[in-house]
């Protein structure tokens, strides 16, 4: 296949990165895994980036939501056909990466268990990957990341006595302390709040993560 003249990255290259997370044998149903671009500062994809598979047989859209993330389509078609991501940016400016985070509810409840749970999930996955974010550390917590621009975050955790209380929200980063800081982020510790508790949320947040420390 001829390369579109624009900048592009390989389907195949991603593919084979993607795939890893579906063919994973090990509990994944509080988690989930996206195609994610980032600027190598470790900021968010710029807004007007555009990303789209391009094939012999297709020209396919992705969508990337506020996190820079995509679903991934996992199409044979285009992987014998060496498909390539088109992006209009030029990628050695941009990262390319799969990325796993807890899995949103519809309804903002999460009680404290699943969250740990998805936690756990998250790590076992990172770390049968031998990613370095989980080497020598422990699921400490989860991040519930809402835009910078965000009036108010109504982010709260309620006891099994049902009081409720506000989570502070500061700036950080979803992923790690060390990038850029591009998000509020409400910083949940296990060992701060009740077992059976839950964490109510008003406002969907842009993406939950896990914390490893």
């Amino acid at each position: 296949m001829k390369k579109p003249e624009a900048e592009w990255v390989s389907y195949r290259n991603v593919y084979k990165l993607m795939i890893r997370f579906e063919k994973y044998g090990k509990p994944k149903n509080l988690i989930q895994n996206h195609f994610q671009i980032l600027t190598r500062q470790g900021n968010y994809a710029p807004d007007d980036l555009e990303l789209t598979l391009v094939s012999k047989s297709m020209r396919l859209g992705l969508p990337l939501d506020a996190a820079g993330r995509a679903n991934f389509p996992l199409l044979k078609s285009a992987y014998d056909e060496n498909a390539a991501l088109v992006v209009n940016h030029a990628p050695e400016q941009l990262m390319f990466q799969s990325r796993v985070s807890i899995i949103p509810r519809a309804d903002g409840v999460y009680e404290m268990t699943e969250l740990r749970a998805a936690c756990e999930q998250a790590w076992a996955y990172l770390k049968n990957e031998d990613d370095a974010t989980v080497a020598g550390k422990k699921c400490t917590g989860v991040k519930f990341a809402y835009g910078r621009n965000i009036a108010q975050a109504l982010i709260r955790f309620r006891n099994g006595t049902q009081q409720t209380s506000a989570l502070p929200v500061q700036d950080g980063n979803p992923f790690s302390n060390e990038l850029p800081k591009i998000n509020k982020i409400a910083h949940i510790r296990f060992t701060d709040v009740a077992d059976k508790g839950q964490v109510l949320t008003q406002n969907a947040p842009v993406i939950i993560t896990a914390m490893f420390e």
